[in-house]
């Protein structure tokens, strides 16, 4: 995590909290020659709308800008969005609510000639994930060594 990410992390989320909402993720990130400061808010059971993301903006923004020292000196674009639909699995919260639900899994290396799955995810533990995919007309259990996994997130059953 970065440096920046440590310092305004609590003042950010000290603001997301009071508003009965949970940061799911911030980045600090340079691209091209700008500086971004994102920030990815959600709220349960049914998600974040427009409106909040824009009232929690103005304010992370305005408690940022009278932060002494200035953790942000170099000029940046604040950005605060939902994590979508197809959002990454990374916290405990996320891993809890993935159960039963359908995700993508990607691979480091192969597992019965495949880098890729979707299915239900059954359950998990620190060394290991099952799913529930579909082979052709069947459904089948997959085992995935957590060690294995490169990225994990929600997927959308089509």
């Amino acid at each position: 995590m970065s440096k920046v990410v440590n310092l305004v992390r609590p003042v950010v989320e000290s603001i997301i909290d009071e508003h009965g909402d949970m940061l799911v993720n911030m980045e600090y990130i340079k691209e091209k020659s700008q500086n971004y400061l994102r920030i990815y808010v959600d709220r349960e059971p049914n998600g974040i709308d427009i409106d909040e993301i824009a009232v929690l903006s103005e304010l992370i923004s305005e408690k940022l800008d009278t932060l002494d020292p200035d953790p942000l000196p170099d000029p940046y674009v604040l950005e605060l969005s939902s994590p979508g639909a197809e959002r990454p699995i990374k916290t405990k919260a996320d891993w809890e609510k993935a159960l039963n639900d359908y995700i993508h899994v990607g691979l480091y290396q192969k597992i019965e000639d495949k880098k890729m799955y979707e299915g239900t995810l059954k359950s998990y533990n620190d060394d290991e994930i099952i799913l529930e995919v579909k082979d052709k007309t069947r459904r089948k259990t997959l085992t995935v060594p957590r060690k294995l996994i490169a990225n994990i997130r929600f997927a959308i059953e089509f």
